[in-house]
């Protein structure tokens, strides 16, 4: 094996061995710190789920919209169909919360060095979900991470982590790590 494969297999078990469980959301609670490019749109869909002692929530489907409102600054906003199947209740159906974010990357990434770039992007999901109906929380959230990436080559690790307000006597400690391999 030569140095960069044995460098590239060591990375790989590291990932795996830091990793841990994250908290999702929409899309996720994980990300990276580049954003959309200025002036320009994204546009996905995705669905989320969680399963806990066989009550079932989350979303299907959902749209996240990412507009880069300033360079290095993306402005996101989500909408969601939401839904929660009780173990004792019937399945419900409806709008869900809707999360709003800034992501602003303020570390450019240093391509020959070891500097990574880093961007905060805080997020307050608005409790436009009804919260009887197991579609909403009923409460202001606030996420305040910041997300941290470098790429060596082929090889890119996204990593970072936060704080999260649930309630204002609630806050919780957040945080993942991905590693990933591109074909150049």
């Amino acid at each position: 094996m030569t140095r960069l494969s044995i460098w590239r297999a060591g990375m790989v078990v590291l990932c795996c061995l830091a990793s841990g469980p994250v908290h999702a959301g929409p899309p996720y609670r994980t990300d990276d710190p580049e954003p959309t490019e200025f002036r320009h749109f994204e546009i996905y869909t995705f669905s989320t789920g969680t399963v806990v002692r066989r009550d079932t929530t989350g979303t299907l489907p959902g749209i996240e919209l990412n507009y880069g409102l300033i360079p290095n600054g993306q402005l996101t906003i989500d909408t969601v169909a939401a839904f929660d199947s009780p173990s004792s209740g019937p399945m419900q159906y409806g709008y869900g919360d809707t999360p709003i974010s800034f992501k602003y990357r303020f570390i450019q990434e240093d391509s020959k060095g070891w500097r990574p770039q880093a961007a905060v992007f805080p997020q307050v999901n608005l409790p436009t979900g009804d919260e009887d109906r197991g579609l909403g929380v009923g409460h202001v959230q606030v996420l305040l991470p910041m997300w941290f990436q470098k790429s060596f080559g082929d090889w890119t690790i996204d990593g970072g982590g936060g704080f999260g307000s649930t309630k204002a006597a609630q806050t919780r400690i957040f945080g993942s790590l991905v590693c990933c391999c591109s074909e150049k």
